[in-house]
């Protein structure tokens, strides 16, 4: 992301009010803040993001306003003060706070207040001694970007000293939000572009979907840069996404795509790219001559015959036009999109099922000058689907992502049989009742019962196909395919935290909480499984009763071969360097012995 305002760029206006408006900074154009006033647009352009500026006093013979940056010492005075002035308290003073923000109505001895309560304030406009006439009169002038009037305002007030600490800076702090003419300059990111719709926009139309929602999905399905690798592939993603855009470009932003080359990569990419006309001198661009990138690409598949991106034209891209603002955005080969019709019946699709027949140097020639521009059209268009329709079925994506309304299993029994082995899956949804019901569907008892007596649908189809195999009625979806299925959800709280009177804040907004389903898509094993490698060890007691048997046994033995005098040492040697089982060496002992007791006893009889 660039560090600096750009022409054409997309940024966002915080307001003293705290509302957020997005402003496309187009150079030599007046952009109007409202009642607080207007600039100009050449004025923000190559100043950096998260920086409060405010409108200065327009002079005499100057036609905007200038702008001053407010320093972060000026904006949280009124934090510091307080804060010094609690560390510097000394015993006596008049006015004692409570360290948990309680307010308390406490007379001394003397008669003396040592802390107030605004119980018995009243704040009522008939309090401020200005008259409206007077305050629009001000309004006008705008001395001192607003604190003048601001300080008159304050001062007017007749009820001002009946005023707590806090109940006195919550009017500030109004009269500041109300009058001021200062604003905060944001970059347009994915955060405060989710933050704006989810707050002043309709959130329906992105599910609800908070920013921690958004980097879950994300997290979990690993998305991250993959590109450069010679030789490796990978860094492909299949993405359903029905919240205009919100989620591509969360990942775009992760995966290195989302925003716009800097002024160098761009002229290098038009020295390698563009086509030179010899006769008239310029140069003729197109966003399709550049070849698609076959790795860190997002391939999105969409419901109609265009995809609903209209959230990426905050970030300099827009499919749907033909003069883009950015020809060299990297989406542009790096974003791949199909329909449903074409990923999965792709011989009902027009432009898939009607190629265009490749014409000769000769019959090129023969078209008019409208119609060849029409056949280069038609026959970028087709080699582009084409080559995005056959990469897809192909499959071998790394990741799954998922925020759709559509039911989840109908969505991954087209999908499931694209992603390779290990690959990840994150489903989100405003709502928890369908990710559970897909759960159900990899559970690891519907996963044991198909291992155990599989349909008969399954049986017949081949070991290749098992992997698209349709489902049936106790089986909607092949739960051999996925493991580890889970369902989580988040909520970031907002507080605020100010000295004595930390809260959290009370005007949070509702809606759906968002849920988010997980998964990992894996290979099962062909053939029969054999368990091999080191078994568990025993229990300790067992281990000591078979210690304890085998102690006795090798007394007893002992005590047999000490009785007879021909006993050679052989027996004991194999005992100690043989590797059978204690009890098999014991029996194998007694045997020898007696055999060489039957030897000596007809030795005894010869002589």
């Amino acid at each position: 992301m660039h560090s600096l305002v750009r022409p054409h760029a997309w940024i966002i206006l915080r307001l003293p009010s705290d509302s957020l408006k997005p402003v496309q900074v187009v150079p030599n154009t007046i952009i109007s803040l409202g009642k607080y006033g207007t600039i100009s647009s050449n004025s923000i352009l190559g100043r950096p993001y998260n920086l409060t500026y405010e409108l200065l006093d327009r002079q005499p013979g100057e036609k905007d306003s200038r702008l001053r940056i407010v320093p972060s010492s000026e904006l949280h005075e009124d934090v510091i003060a307080e804060e010094m002035a609690a560390a510097n308290s000394k015993d006596g003073d008049d006015v004692v706070l409570g360290g948990d923000g309680v307010e308390y109505q406490l007379v001394g001895e003397d008669g003396k207040v040592i802390m107030r309560s605004n119980r018995e304030t009243i704040d009522d406009s008939a309090r401020q001694t200005l008259t409206m006439e007077e305050i629009e009169a001000l309004k006008r002038e705008g001395t001192g970007a607003g604190k003048d009037l601001i300080a008159k305002l304050m001062l007017s007030h007749t009820g001002l000293e009946e005023k707590t600490a806090f109940s006195l800076a919550k009017y500030k702090l109004l009269k500041t939000k109300k009058y001021s003419r200062r604003f905060t300059l944001l970059p347009m990111d994915v955060p405060n572009l989710a933050h704006f719709w989810l707050a002043e926009k309709e959130a329906a139309k992105i599910l609800e979907m908070r920013n921690e929602s958004l980097s879950l999905i994300c997290s979990w399905s690993n998305v991250h840069f993959a590109e450069g690798f010679s030789n490796v592939e990978g860094g492909r993603w299949l993405v359903v996404d029905e919240t205009g855009g919100l989620l591509v470009a969360a990942m775009a932003e992760r995966m290195g795509t989302l925003y716009p080359p800097d002024d160098n990569e761009q002229l290098k990419d038009e020295q390698k790219y563009s086509e030179a006309d010899e006769d008239k001198g310029d140069i003729k661009r197109y966003k399709d001559d550049k070849p698609l990138a076959t790795s860190n690409t997002i391939t999105l598949v969409h419901n109609n015959t265009q995809p609903n991106l209209y959230l990426l034209k905050f970030f300099q891209y827009d499919p749907t036009t033909t003069t883009p603002t950015c020809p060299d955005h990297p989406l542009h080969t790096h974003l791949h999109s199909l329909s449903w019709l074409q990923l999965v019946h792709p011989e009902k699709d027009t432009t898939y099922a009607n190629p265009i027949v490749p014409l000769d140097t000769a019959g090129i020639s023969e078209l008019k000058s409208g119609k060849r521009g029409n056949y280069f059209r038609k026959l970028r268009r087709y080699n582009h689907t084409k080559k995005i329709v056959e990469d897809t079925r192909a499959g071998g994506f790394d990741g799954l992502a998922i925020a759709s309304s559509m039911d989840p299993s109908s969505i991954l029994k087209n999908t499931i049989h694209l992603l390779r082995g290990g690959a990840q899956i994150a489903i989100y949804s405003p709502v928890i009742e369908p990710l559970v019901t897909l759960s159900d569907y990899y559970s690891t008892s519907r996963r044991t019962a198909f291992i155990q007596q599989p349909p008969l649908s399954f049986q017949e189809m081949d070991e290749d196909e098992n992997v698209k195999w349709p489902g049936d009625e106790d089986f909607p979806l092949n739960p051999t395919l996925v493991l580890n299925s889970s369902v989580q959800t988040a909520r970031i709280r907002e507080w605020q935290v100010l000295p004595g009177r930390t809260h959290p804040m009370m005007t949070g907004r509702g809606g759906a909480e968002g849920y988010l389903w997980t998964g990992v898509r894996v290979i099962p094993a062909k053939g029969r499984v054999e368990a091999r490698g080191k078994f568990s060890k025993k229990r300790k007691a067992d281990e000591i009763a078979e210690g304890e048997a085998l102690s006795t046994d090798n007394s007893v033995t002992k005590l047999e071969t000490a009785s007879e005098n021909e006993i050679t040492s052989e027996p004991k040697l194999e005992v100690e360097n043989s590797n059978e089982a204690p009890l098999m060496r014991k029996e194998k002992l007694v045997t020898e012995s007696e055999d060489t007791k039957q030897e000596s006893d007809i030795e005894m009889v010869e002589s």
